[in-house]
């Protein structure tokens, strides 16, 4: 997002010319400032993982496990490699509905890097795993083969190969060969989210893998839209305001998805007559209305955004809100990873 806005533009460049070069420190400037922004966030997103666990848990009784804020941490660069993955196989498939779009013209994919980040993420939550759910202090406390003899063994090494899998087809001539790995990542965060030791794991599993596949679309897709938008902004600016109001169609139905596979998931961890009692009592009650809360100001920013894209003189400037609503939803990222490192308060 370094390069977001219209100081690059054809017009911009000939006023430079014509001003014996003036312009170009200050266009300098700008691509210093947005990349101080940009920085800035992803320290951010990376404190609310860190620094989450012991603010959420105060007061409440409950103890953090091993090293909470270290998975996730490692949970929220996971999370973050799915949706940049996700999104640009997702938007891809969207583009082509756009008539007049320049298919060709396309951002360069960030996949095969985000890829790369997944698969050590999911490498250091495999070895966490190895160790008995405990902070590996060295290579002798890990059990790689008992690995393959636990459920969980089994599900952090699928994630391990998906990610590998994941990246050689980002490399590759059939980039859309990306949805499998992609598939088997969700699904095996879907089985780990509920163990067998849960009544109906299944349909548990089965929420978190409906609520993570629309969640990554959601994020991961307006990602590389407002990428894509930012790419065309001169040769086919129609086509990119297009692009945006056929992802916030479909953004609407992901939205509702999410929304009652959340409701539906939170009723079977806290039943209704204890929900108001542990959203404020249990780390993972408070770390659940923080997310809501986020999740109400992404819906905010989505609607007006939608409002610019339909009434405004220029559709273009929902872009604005839009990048705005793309910041949130990297935040919501971080505390879903968080929300996976507190203690869940299941009472069946």
């Amino acid at each position: 997002m370094s390069s977001i806005g219209p100081t690059a533009d054809a017009g911009d460049d000939t006023a430079g010319r014509a001003g014996g070069g003036a312009r170009a420190p200050r266009v300098g400037a700008v691509s210093v400032r947005r990349s101080g922004t940009v920085l800035a966030l992803v320290a951010l997103a990376a404190l609310i993982p860190l620094l989450g666990p012991p603010v959420v848990l105060r007061g409440t009784g409950e103890a953090a496990a091993p090293g909470a804020g270290g998975i996730a941490l490692l949970r929220t660069v996971l999370f973050a490699a799915v949706c940049v993955s996700a999104g640009e196989v997702f938007v891809a498939r969207l583009a082509r509905r756009v008539p007049g779009a320049p298919h060709e013209d396309v951002p360069r994919g960030w996949a095969p890097a985000a890829a790369a980040a997944g698969f050590v993420a999911a490498l250091g939550l495999a070895s966490v795993v190895a160790t008995g759910n405990l902070v590996p202090r060295s290579l002798a406390d890990m059990d790689i083969g008992g690995l393959y003899q636990s459920r969980d063994g089994a599900l952090a090494l699928l994630e391990v190969n998906a990610f590998v899998v994941l990246g050689l087809c980002a490399l590759s001539r059939r980039p859309v060969t990306q949805v499998w790995p992609l598939a088997a990542i969700a699904v095996a965060e879907a089985l780990r989210a509920h163990p067998v030791t849960e009544r109906s794991p299944l349909v548990g599993s089965g929420l978190t893998l409906v609520h993570v596949t629309c969640a990554v679309l959601w994020a991961g897709g307006l990602l590389y839209v407002l990428r894509t938008m930012l790419r065309w902004r001169h040769t086919a600016p129609g086509e990119g305001a297009a692009l945006l109001g056929l992802y916030a169609r479909v953004a609407a139905v992901l939205l509702a998805a999410i929304t009652a596979t959340g409701v539906w998931s939170t009723l079977r961890r806290m039943p209704p007559g204890t929900v108001l009692d542990q959203l404020t009592t249990t780390a993972y009650g408070r770390t659940l209305v923080a997310k809501v809360l986020l999740v109400v100001a992404v819906a905010v920013l989505a609607l007006w955004a939608r409002r610019r894209l339909h009434r405004a003189a220029d559709p273009l400037t929902a872009y604005s809100p839009a990048r705005a609503e793309v910041v949130v939803l990297g935040l919501v990222v971080a505390v879903s990873a968080l929300l996976t490192a507190v203690p869940v308060p299941i009472r069946w």
